[in-house]
């Protein structure tokens, strides 16, 4: 997407920007099935974006990248991306355990070490029964905690017992810029559908709509939507620092 966005600053997007991605693991989103991972890898060289799996990278210049094979990569621009981690004051919470990067740990009900405390989303740390491994921090895994977490505070008001969390995987959407969108749904009628292209983006952005109605309700989001297509023709869609 940045690549095809810089070509409204005066870039040849074609000759003045190459882009590479260094990714330490084989494979790109190792989370998320195989399948998913491949489309996503064989839409970013349809971008022409150069892939390097299986890098590490061990060393970053003022204007060179160095890989862990000695592969040494010229850049004006770097940006490094992470996986989460829990702020380290997290360890230091009394009679809570935590895991490696700092989440707290909870059982199926989402309690945490302390019967008066629950956690849920990117914040803790709950084994997927079944899978091996824990709940994968996305977004319709918080989504579904807080619905179960939310039953669980109703019931221990009233003298009854938690809700136990069971997470359901209905799939994911991987966006790569307006019209590059990978994506696998799952069902319980239809089981695992793959889908690409503009059907995706269009699932993706009808996903977005429907978690800007929830927090903003349905007037103000048909507001922020006209406002975006007012000013998608003055404002440039990323800033240039």
């Amino acid at each position: 997407e940045v690549t095809k966005l810089l070509a409204t600053y005066g870039l040849e997007d074609s000759i003045d920007v190459n882009i590479t991605l260094i990714e330490a693991a084989n494979q790109l989103l190792p989370a998320l099935p195989p399948g998913l991972s491949q489309a996503t890898q064989q839409q970013l060289g349809k971008l022409g974006i150069h892939l390097k799996l299986g890098r590490r990278v061990v060393k970053v210049t003022e204007t060179t990248v160095h890989t862990h094979d000695g592969e040494v990569f010229d850049a004006d621009l770097k940006v490094w991306a992470a996986g989460i981690k829990a702020p380290d004051w997290m360890k230091q919470l009394d009679g809570l355990e935590t895991n490696h990067i700092n989440q707290l740990v909870v059982d199926q009900t989402l309690k945490t070490s302390d019967d008066d405390i629950f956690a849920m989303g990117d914040c803790a740390a709950c084994a997927w029964t079944g899978h091996g491994g824990n709940v994968p921090p996305r977004a319709q895994a918080a989504h579904q905690q807080a619905s179960t977490l939310a039953k669980t505070l109703a019931n221990r008001l009233q003298g009854k017992p938690a809700v136990t969390f069971v997470y359901h995987d209905y799939g994911s959407l991987v966006s790569l810029g307006k019209f590059s969108t990978v994506g696998s749904l799952m069902g319980s009628l239809m089981g695992t559908v793959s889908v690409g292209g503009f059907i995706a983006y269009l699932v993706y952005l009808s996903l977005y709509k429907m978690h800007q109605i929830a927090i903003h309700g349905y007037f103000r989001t048909a507001m922020l939507t006209l406002s975006n297509l007012f000013r998608r023709s003055t404002h440039a869609k990323i800033k240039m620092h």
